[in-house]
């Protein structure tokens, strides 16, 4: 039930279930449902992104009892049946975002899977081969996806979803050289002319826990390995709470 005055997102990516998953993460799901009004989960949910896998982690979703919007990460597309895996989450009640919007108790969400690239003057360039100008342009594509999302919302209050990540900060304690493949500030563009009150990504596992655009949007890296190592005194979950009265008003 959403508390007077906010309304509660939970947050979490990186789940990486596999077959042998079954029974283990219930209660973890069940604590994030108690705890907030919305769970979002921002990829990489199966480990190989097999449907059995994708199947384990619906039955696991079984004890939350608040929407639930998802986006996919790199790990759902390694066996090549992303669109089977999305079906069999989405059948499960999951709202998997691939560029497109949802509103949840009045907050607008943008989702999209994102990319990788490299940030700022390090970013590759679509220079060269054609295979580095496919490359490039898959990390373009992904940030029109999130533009397109964003431009959608009317709602006054938004958030973004994604796996990989917009921002260099929340990368940091990865090494240097894998740096360009933990995301892409392409991904940054769009949030700086759509601002949103927070952003959520993870696949950086052992990245740094928030940092924030150029703009000043808090940005959240919420993979769970590194929630677990960074706050091991707590579920591996972050809690963020948005404002109910502007959500309120977005909704009226």
């Amino acid at each position: 039930m959403v508390s007077q005055g906010k309304v509660r997102f939970a947050a979490v990516g990186d789940l990486h279930c596999t077959k042998e998953s079954a029974g283990t993460l219930r209660e973890f799901f069940a604590h994030a449902s108690e705890a907030a009004d919305a769970l979002l989960l921002c990829g990489d949910l199966t480990d190989y992104g097999l449907v059995d896998e994708a199947k384990v982690l619906a039955a696991e979703l079984a004890t939350v009892s608040v929407p639930i919007i998802a986006v996919l990460g790199n790990h759902d597309f390694e066996a090549g049946r992303p669109d089977d895996v999305r079906k069999v989450l989405h059948d499960a009640g999951v709202k998997v975002l691939d560029g497109e919007a949802c509103e949840v108790h009045g907050v607008g969400i943008a989702g999209v899977k994102g990319f990788a690239g490299g940030y700022g003057r390090g970013a590759l360039g679509p220079w060269g081969e054609a295979v580095i100008k496919q490359f490039v342009n898959e990390a373009i594509q992904e940030a029109l996806k999130l533009e397109s999302a964003l431009a959608k919302l009317r709602t006054p209050q938004r958030i973004a979803m994604l796996h990989y990540s917009p921002i260099e900060a929340t990368v940091k304690g990865e090494p240097v050289e894998i740096f360009p493949f933990l995301g892409t500030s392409r991904l940054e563009e769009p949030l700086i002319r759509y601002p949103v009150a927070a952003v959520f990504h993870g696949h950086a596992h052992r990245g740094y826990p928030e940092g924030k655009t150029v703009n000043g949007i808090p940005v959240y890296n919420v993979a769970m390995p590194l929630l677990r190592r960074t706050f091991p005194d707590r579920p591996p979950f972050c809690l963020i709470d948005v404002p109910q009265e502007e959500a309120q008003t977005s909704a009226a």
